[in-house]
């Protein structure tokens, strides 16, 4: 928001006010306005949530959509144009299979369930994202919604309750880094992920602006961002000693994010044991994971990491058309870090305590084609052949979609759900995109009935649609 549009009511007779300074200043910094986020949250304090402890959920998101055959819905009897090369293999759960890609996850099965049966409409990667995430029928390329994500809203309802908003000092909704192509939409800004975009496993890795140590250096970095004169006129008028006592408490809060100790020591991956760091995968994916799994043990209770970039292979996502990469050998490159990844978080959110408190969902926007295509490649690249070679690939596949589920105190070792002996469309216990929403909603104590907010043009917009309710498998044990 530019200077220009603050209405006269929010700048008192000597200037901009505190809050003001607060919430513009404080508004660039990691896509979070901390001051406004917190004073949402005390003045929200009695949002309807269930009476149990507090929750939180970590979305692992497989950008671009993967394969559903290749991971946990492996097609062995189709024929050759369908299955592809991979057999299942057996998990320790007998009965439930997964492909050859998946031995890590193969050990902890007991642990999760999978869900094979989830269809939406959305067929291209902004429509897939936005029908999942918002429970609303897009069908408009739009690269940010048209109304917020599960987990923006899921936010705006927490204010207050979640274990990072009582403790001051940790932003409550976080990207590892954010989902592509959803968002806040009218829920505005401070209902965006606090975004962190670095490379986990680099020896240097840091997050910005968290960890300031002084104030002085938390006030200047507010001046960055365009608001020095207002700032510099506060300075002129509360010395050093009492600045911080003119500020209200959430000013107060929101700067204690950026210098307190707390953010500090979640963000800081390199103080985790060397051999749990080697037990994710010393890569890029690895310590993603481990770092969310950090975060929901602070007390954050929003987590979204996407897995992308050079470790998918092809195009940098699991968007494995031909022309992109071939199917089988990008699946195959990065099943490895992923399969460890994953396996190694499900495993620290049973053994650390934290399977009732914490959910973990693994999915993509969307399954692939059952059946092979083949294309000419478009450019060497890892899992692809060099420009022009004919390739195999699976295309875009909203009709059966598989999820994995974790933790939120559900019973595990089994499966929902079935597709086609090709995979092509589900057939049993089918699943809506508002039914996957209802169920997120359901594990983070949200009263979902009868709640909205207004849009753009002031319309109320329930917050999921009413053929929406959660699936009972997924829902904690009494």
């Amino acid at each position: 928001m530019s200077m220009s549009r603050t209405t006269s009511a929010s700048v008192s007779k000597r200037g901009l006010s505190r809050r003001e300074v607060l919430r513009f200043g404080l508004g660039g910094i990691g896509s979070l306005s901390l001051a406004e986020l917190l004073r949402r949250r005390a003045s929200a304090a009695d949002t309807p949530s269930a009476d149990h402890e507090p929750t939180a959920v970590i979305l692992v998101w497989l950008h671009g959509g993967a394969s559903h055959i290749e991971t946990y819905d492996p097609k062995p009897l189709a024929a050759s144009d369908y299955r592809g090369p991979f057999a299942p293999i057996a998990t320790n759960v007998p009965g439930i299979d997964v492909c050859e890609l998946l031995p890590h996850h193969a050990r902890v099965a007991d642990r999760f369930v999978l869900l094979r049966s989830l269809v939406h409409t959305g067929f291209c990667h902004q429509q897939g994202t936005q029908q999942l995430l918002t429970g609303h029928p897009e069908r408009v390329l739009r690269n940010k919604p048209l109304h917020p994500d599960v987990f923006s809203i899921a936010h705006a309802m927490r204010q207050g309750t979640s274990p990072a908003a009582a403790g001051g000092e940790l932003p409550s909704y976080v990207g590892v880094p954010p989902v592509s192509y959803g968002g806040a939409a009218y829920l505005g800004s401070s209902h965006n992920p606090f975004s962190v975009t670095g490379d986990p496993n680099d020896a240097n890795f840091s997050v910005p602006n968290v960890g300031v140590a002084e104030h002085d250096k938390a006030v200047r970095m507010i001046e960055r961002v365009g608001l020095r004169k207002q700032l510099d006129a506060l300075q002129r008028r509360f010395d050093h000693e009492t600045e911080m006592n003119a500020l209200d408490v959430h000013e107060q809060r929101a700067i204690g994010i950026l210098t307190g100790t707390t953010a500090t020591q979640a963000f800081n991956i390199a103080a985790e044991d060397e051999r749990t760091r080697d037990r994710y995968g010393r890569n890029r994916w690895g310590q993603q994971l481990l770092l969310a799994r950090r975060l929901v043990e602070s007390g954050v209770d929003l987590v979204t990491t996407q897995l992308s970039g050079d470790l998918c292979g092809g195009v940098g996502n699991w968007d494995d058309h031909a022309v992109n990469s071939n199917v089988f050998e990008a699946m195959q490159y990065r099943t490895q870090f992923f399969d460890q990844g994953v396996a190694a978080l499900i495993e620290d959110i049973y053994d650390r305590g934290l399977d009732r408190r914490v959910m973990v969902v693994v999915t993509g926007e969307f399954g692939r084609t059952p059946k092979i295509s083949y294309q000419k490649s478009t450019g060497k690249r890892i899992a692809s052949a060099a420009e022009g070679t004919m390739q195999p690939g699976r295309d875009h596949w909203p009709r059966a979609c598989s999820m994995l589920f974790a933790g939120g105190g559900m019973t595990t070792g089994t499966v929902i759900g079935s597709t086609d002996s090709r995979g092509e469309d589900a057939q049993d216990r089918i699943v809506g995109r508002g039914d996957f929403i209802a169920t997120i909603y359901r594990h983070l104590g949200i009263r979902w009935q009868n709640q909205a907010f207004p849009d753009f043009a002031g319309r109320p917009q329930p917050i999921l649609l009413s053929d929406g309710a959660p699936i009972p498998e997924l829902t904690a044990r009494g």
